[in-house]
């Protein structure tokens, strides 16, 4: 499986702003978006003027960096989120959302989604009892999602816990269990970055 090695930083500040990949990082005078807030680069601070095309496809690309999925796999969802009765663009982050490490880190367990990601990878996650170990797995309605049995010791997993964020509607966490359940489906005031989706819609639909 592929994925991104470079700086998280870097992804931000070519977007022009905060995609929070680095956790409490983020929330801090050390991030560099906040320090340097133009694109990475020799020509990061040049003037330059950004096509339609150019603003349809750096919207793909945030939606992409933010989720940590690469190309192919979100071409897929796009298919898959076409396919779906409603809108398509409603649909894609619908399934973004549903993705089990990005549910562990709307529940708290996690400082960023990559965090989650790796943790996920790691087993220390159980759905319905049952662990899991697969980041894209989409989480369903009333699905249970655990803290595993050795993990409730883990001292990352209770320091996140310990932070106040907020918990999107669709999710109930109980801190003291470590578990959290699908209570509804995400919508889109429920995500903590909102996207233009029209625009990348517009851009596999060609």
């Amino acid at each position: 499986m592929s994925k991104y090695l470079g700086s998280s930083c870097k992804l931000c500040r070519r977007e022009g702003q905060k995609l929070f990949l680095k956790g409490d990082k983020c929330y801090t005078d050390k991030c560099p978006v906040a320090r340097r807030p133009y694109a990475p680069g020799e020509h990061g601070q040049g003037r330059r003027k950004i096509s339609y095309y150019g603003t349809q496809l750096r919207e793909k690309q945030k939606a992409k960096r933010v989720y940590g999925v690469m190309e192919k796999q979100f071409r897929r969802y796009f298919k898959e989120a076409a396919g779906m009765k409603g809108m398509t663009g409603d649909n894609l982050f619908q399934i973004l959302e549903r993705r089990l490490d990005n549910t562990v880190y709307r529940m708290g367990f996690a400082s960023s989604r990559s965090q989650a990601r790796e943790m996920v990878s790691h087993g220390f996650f159980n759905v319905n009892g049952k662990k899991m170990d697969a980041p894209a797995y989409n989480i369903k309605l009333n699905d249970v999602v655990t803290v595993s049995g050795r993990q409730k010791d883990n001292e990352t997993v209770k320091g996140n816990l310990d932070i106040q964020r907020t918990i999107p509607a669709w999710l109930s966490v109980d801190k003291d269990k470590m578990e959290g359940i699908v209570i509804g489906m995400p919508k889109k005031e429920d995500m903590d970055i909102q996207f233009e989706d029209h625009l990348i819609v517009e851009l596999y639909s060609k």
